[in-house]
């Protein structure tokens, strides 16, 4: 029952419903398609290949990763690819689930020379990143939608039931597990945890954000980023769903109905705060961060005041993925399949490229020699600009 709800509320979100006094039908309107009338450069495609089937039309975060000169992939029904990245060509292919049914959507990381993937199933998969062969599976208390993370020889996933729990990274064995207050609803997705100098940070469901020491895993801090608000438990969502960022001295969070936070690392004070809702991802550069909120606005702010430089609507509602930074350009995909590449010091569009059509859900990841995306029926290419 949790889990249909969860999935009720997502679908709710995406569609942009919360309102206000608006229409239904004027709430969910998707904005048309930007015109560029003066395309600065168009794309170059290297290779292409498919994924198996990618992730369809299911909630996941299957993003390509890369690490020990390879390129891993994953489709949500358990294939995993390492390819060489320069040509596409596979060099090993592994299926998790003889029945195709291994739900994989958390993931995919990198470490101690293996691949590391979570799935709606609650289980952690370790595999050999030289040649696909499977090192260890455990079940863990909840779905894994986030991508684990490796550090101080341990793996660490954050679940739906809001526990974060810690296994070694070369047994799976559990080491220790912090659990949270998880809502009646929440948004479907969970935040990544993220980590630095022996501590941990990931986002809560109960609109937090929590600090643990990773040898052990005794609580640091917890700070709030919102507040429940509103008659309604759709208006009173909080989840902090977005992966924490770390950049000098601080560390940056945003939250649904909540807040954009720089934090203090030592203190766990807020330096500033911004009302910015949000449920994605965002990225840091040249410091600037690039944020998409709810109602799929880009805003661009600076990191040490959170002063607003520029913000572009013209993309609400066209289900955006996270933001990227490729070539010193900002893109973002979105539900039909297009990349959107704007001027990261203006907010003007400078490009557009289509995909497929089957919409994409993470951003481009960046390569020394260009970028690759990929789409929800599994096309990937790599490709770069001119």
């Amino acid at each position: 029952m949790r889990k249909r709800l969860k999935q009720a509320v997502a679908l709710a979100v995406t569609l942009s419903v919360l309102s206000g006094c608006a229409s239904e039908e004027e709430a969910v309107q998707m904005a048309p398609l930007p015109v560029v009338e003066n395309q600065q450069f168009k794309p170059v495609q290297d290779w292409t290949r498919n994924i198996d089937d990618g992730v369809q039309h299911f909630y996941s975060r299957l993003a390509p990763v890369t690490g020990y000169g390879k390129l891993f992939v994953a489709s949500r029904s358990g294939m995993v690819q390492a390819l060489d990245p320069s040509t596409g060509k596979q060099i090993w292919e592994h299926q998790v689930s003889a029945e195709e049914n291994a739900k994989l959507s958390g993931g995919l990381s990198v470490a101690y020379n293996q691949v590391f993937i979570g799935s709606e199933n609650a289980e952690v998969i370790a595999l050999d990143a030289e040649t696909g062969e499977e090192v260890w599976r455990v079940d863990v208390d909840g779905e894994v939608l986030a991508k684990p993370l490796a550090d101080e020889g341990m793996v660490m996933v954050n679940t739906s039931r809001g526990i974060l729990q810690a296994m070694d990274a070369q047994t799976g064995v559990t080491k220790w597990q912090i659990s949270s207050d998880v809502p009646t609803l929440t948004l479907r997705g969970d935040s990544a945890p993220v980590s630095i100098s022996g501590g941990v940070f990931w986002g809560q469901a109960n609109g937090r954000l929590a600090g643990a020491f990773i040898r052990n895993g005794q609580l640091i801090w917890q700070q709030p980023i919102g507040q429940p608000q509103g008659a309604t438990e759709i208006d009173r969502l909080v989840d902090v769903d977005a992966a924490p960022v770390v950049e000098g001295d601080r560390l940056y969070t945003a939250g649904y109905n909540g807040n954009l936070v720089a934090i203090d690392l030592r203190s766990g004070q807020q330096v500033w705060k911004r009302n910015y809702s949000s449920a994605t991802d965002f990225v840091i550069n040249s410091g600037l961060l690039f944020l998409v909120t709810a109602d799929d606005h880009l805003v661009a702010v600076d990191i040490r005041s959170g002063t607003e430089l520029w913000q572009n609507t013209e993309l609400s509602h066209r289900i955006l993925s996270a933001p990227s930074v490729i070539s010193g350009k900002l893109v973002v995909g979105d539900s039909l399949g297009y990349l959107h590449w704007l001027d990261p010091r203006s907010g003007e569009f400078v490009a557009q490229q289509q995909t497929d059509g089957s919409g994409i859900t993470v951003p481009p990841l960046a390569l020394a020699d260009g970028y690759l995306v990929v789409t929800r029926e599994g096309k990937l290419s790599k490709m770069h600009l001119p």
